[in-house]
């Protein structure tokens, strides 16, 4: 799976030279450097030979295909010339192989849902005056905000390409507290283990203790805390800003790090709707936070050591399953697992594995949690079309309140 780490993205090429602008310029994480455009690219003077390299990259990050972006980008080809190559072509010049031909030369199916190439739609873009970055977040901003009420964006090529993270007409909510199909097992032998069907009261997460274990990344940033944070009350997270948190089973497991590399690709659309993201590791193996971070997840990663994030997806207590029971005789998890494998992602086994995960979208201040995901089988993912949703409802219902509570003359 492609990695996080923007000096990973920009490999060793023409790129490479651009780190100091893009750090000025505040394209300092990969999921936003990707959604730059024509008119971003010339805003830091970016060559022709530049731009084609940012675009054969991108193409390559969705596909897991990063391997080969030294070589294609140094042949001087620009992503169009590269992908009408024939396969033999392709393997002779730069050492494909032939599965990964497949993958490179299918436009359609990339590893992760790669967000709309806003460089693509340049001539729809109005010239608003303010800086070109935030011109483009804006654009991901009005659709992400149309998720939660009817849209009235005019940009119709970009929400066609957003379209895939909208809930589309008839589609039935799992809920406000969601899991995956309870199937038995086995012929029936073996019973799934039961799940709660109601939210977490925010009492059992908000005076949780959690301790940072690395800061969002950026170019340049520390890889990890270099000194040991302190521990801090976990209401501190969403004290000012909304907030999803992941809870990871175990940042070794293959399905866990293809879900959260999954989820973090969408990080622009969690800016724009101003939510803050979050993974929680229920215990601390260093070498395991080193392999997780950057590669599969380039936010703020946090240790709840008395796994209480955990339970509260239980219902009070610890959902776990056993690897007998809950893998090998559940073709739901083993049809995860082909689906993560697929993906290209390493993985170990080092660290406590039985202990299902989930989310939760916590909204800003004591407000209260909003959605909740559980993980029934093992490698079950929150829907992210509806994880945007509630984003999206959280943020209409703040700016809602704060129109409310404006003057008349604030409105003229």
């Amino acid at each position: 799976m492609a990695s996080f780490s923007i000096e990973d993205f920009v490999g060793d090429g023409v790129l490479k030279e651009l780190l100091p602008k893009l750090l000025e310029e505040g394209w300092d994480d990969v999921p936003t450097l990707k959604i730059m455009n024509s008119e971003d690219m010339d805003a830091i003077n970016m060559t022709q030979y530049q731009k084609d390299a940012l675009e054969i990259r991108t193409y390559l990050h969705d596909r897991s295909l990063m391997q080969y972006g030294d070589k294609l980008e140094t042949s001087r080809k620009c992503l169009a010339e590269l992908l009408n190559l024939s396969s033999k072509e392709l393997s002779s010049q730069f050492g494909m192989k032939r599965g990964h031909i497949a993958r490179f030369t299918d436009r359609i199916n990339a590893c992760t849902d790669p967000l709309p190439k806003s460089y693509d739609l340049g001539a729809a873009r109005k010239n608003t005056g303010t800086p070109t970055r935030k011109n483009t977040i804006h654009k991901i901003q009005s659709i992400a905000k149309s998720f939660g009420r009817s849209s009235t964006y005019d940009d119709r090529s970009l929400e066609e390409s957003l379209a895939g993270f909208k809930i589309k007409d008839g589609y039935i909510f799992k809920g406000i507290v969601a899991a995956g199909p309870a199937e038995a097992r086995a012929c029936g032998c073996i019973q799934p283990p039961p799940v709660v069907d109601s939210v977490a009261p925010y009492a059992a997460i908000e005076n949780i203790s959690v301790q940072r274990l690395t800061p969002v990344y950026k170019i340049g940033m520390e890889p990890l805390v270099k000194s040991k944070a302190p521990p801090m009350k976990a209401s501190e997270l969403w004290r000012d800003k909304p907030a999803v948190l992941l809870c990871i089973r175990r940042p070794g497991c293959i399905m866990c790090r293809a879900e959260a590399h999954q989820l973090y690709a969408k990080k622009p659309i969690f800016d724009a709707l101003g939510v803050q993201m979050f993974a929680v590791l229920h215990e601390h193996i260093e070498s395991e936070v080193k392999d997780f971070w950057p590669r599969y997840w380039g936010g703020v990663v946090i240790l709840d050591r008395t796994m209480e994030f955990f339970k509260a997806l239980g219902g009070g207590k610890l959902l776990k399953d056993k690897f007998l029971s809950g893998f090998l005789f559940n073709p739901r998890a083993i049809a995860n697992y082909k689906r993560a494998k697929a993906l290209g992602i390493a993985q170990n086994f080092k660290g406590e594995g039985e202990i299902k995960g989930g989310l939760f979208i916590v909204g800003q201040g004591g407000t209260g949690i909003a959605y909740q995901f559980i993980e029934r089988n093992f490698g079950d993912w929150a829907p992210v079309a509806e994880t945007i949703e509630i984003c999206a409802r959280l943020q209409n219902q703040q700016q809602d309140q704060g129109d409310s509570s404006k003057s008349p003359q604030e409105y003229k």
